[in-house]
């Protein structure tokens, strides 16, 4: 196992990710730091937030905007993104192995690792999408 170098700042940066539900952006993160306290240069939470992405200690989320978000829930789930307010659920469902192997058939490669994606609309989207 190698060892890894928690600094103060890294180790906030974590507590921040993990505790987090909504899936914080490296701005989001920097606000949180400073509602507590703790200030913190941008440089220093990007480079702590790529520190912790690479030693899998949490996720990056690419979820189309151009704007990464990060997760600390490292077990497999996927996320849904609501199109038209941008809102972010979890799912822990099983996608079946059958799924991925007909994907490793289809395209030679051999997965690893999953980030499931999906898009729609949330319930309070459609809620109002169906009032109008």
């Amino acid at each position: 196992m190698q060892s890894l170098n928690l600094t103060g700042p890294r180790r906030a940066v974590l507590d921040v990710v993990r505790t987090s539900t909504d899936h914080p952006t490296a701005t989001d993160i920097m606000d949180r730091l400073a509602q507590q306290g703790n200030r913190v240069a941008y440089a220093t939470v990007y480079n702590s937030l790529k520190y912790l992405t690479e030693k899998g200690m949490i996720r990056e989320l690419n979820i189309g905007n151009g704007v990464m978000r990060y997760d600390g829930r490292m077990e497999e789930h996927g996320h849904l993104i609501c199109t038209r307010c941008g809102a972010i659920a979890e799912s822990a469902a099983d996608i079946p192995d059958t799924v991925i192997e007909t994907i490793e058939a289809e395209t030679g490669y051999k997965v690893h690792d999953m980030n499931l994606l999906l898009t729609g609309l949330c319930p309070s989207c459609r809620k109002d999408v169906q009032s109008h």
